[in-house]
């Protein structure tokens, strides 16, 4: 599933595309993704110029002076920027024809994105309202992550990969924060210092913004807006290693399941 770095990368590839352009026209040739297609989105969006483009969590807002229109990538979708005359493949599922000539096109092979129209304030949406902090902004600091994990007998992995409390983590970054940090992914929340935890914000950080210069990664589906793959899973210390040399002390990468995900994680340097 395309993580925050991934989304971040789509939305800087598309936003000097799509920004002071009008969409002329919407196909869909498929409504049904992870929720149905608004019926009236072609009405509300076909000549609107488009003001801006924002990410809050794993989203994107395509805002208008009418409304923003919400996507979502899911477990297989991305995000194109192509010419108008280039046919659609299978999984090509909607295009917004610009009056640049271009299309955005969303391409989505399992159907588990979404396309969503929100009237007024898209920020109270239910599915972005009651979200945490955004990872790489300042009020997401160690002292708010040891507030919020105090009696907590939740897996530090769950818990930092849990949305109200922090948005964007997925397994893959989750897993790489907590080996830079040097904190076992099953240790309870609750029972790790304040010290360790303003450790584990700089190592989120780092993370994730060493991802986005990267281009994300590409594990199986992920392509950039012009179809480049991300180059981030050449820097992987630990995530998809198991049976690898530890980079650090040359102990085996360990493979747990974890909530249900599989975590990847060193014996020795995590503690």
């Amino acid at each position: 599933m395309p993580e925050l770095p991934e989304v971040e990368t789509t939305r800087a590839g598309i936003a000097a595309h799509l920004i002071d352009r009008r969409v002329i026209h919407v196909t869909i040739r498929q409504p049904m993704l992870r929720w149905p297609v608004p019926t009236d989105l072609a009405r509300n969006l076909e000549g609107q110029r488009i003001i801006d483009v924002t990410r809050r969590a794993k989203y994107l807002l395509l805002h208008t002076s009418n409304g923003a229109a919400l996507m979502h990538l899911g477990m297989s979708g991305s995000l194109r920027v192509i010419d108008a005359n280039i046919p659609p493949q299978p999984h090509d599922h909607i295009d917004l024809l610009l009056d640049s000539g271009r299309v955005l096109r969303l391409r989505d092979p399992r159907r588990f994105g979404a396309l969503l129209w929100i009237d007024g304030n898209p920020f109270a949406h239910p599915l972005l309202h009651g979200l945490g902090p955004e990872p790489l902004d300042d009020d997401f600091n160690g002292d708010y992550l040891f507030d919020r994990a105090r009696g907590r007998k939740v897996s530090v992995k769950d818990f930092i990969m849990n949305s109200r409390v922090v948005v964007g983590m997925g397994n893959i970054y989750a897993s790489e924060s907590l080996f830079a940090a040097g904190i076992h992914p099953a240790r309870a929340a609750g029972r790790i210092s304040l010290v360790r935890y303003r450790l584990l914000v700089l190592s989120i950080k780092q993370v994730l913004q060493n991802a986005i210069g990267h281009g994300g990664t590409t594990l199986r589906n992920f392509v950039r807006e012009d179809g480049r793959p991300g180059y981030f899973r050449h820097e992987l210390n630990v995530y998809g290693r198991a049976g690898a040399d530890c980079p650090r002390c040359g102990e085996k990468i360990r493979l747990r399941v974890i909530g249900q995900r599989s975590s990847f994680y060193c014996v020795t340097c995590q503690r």
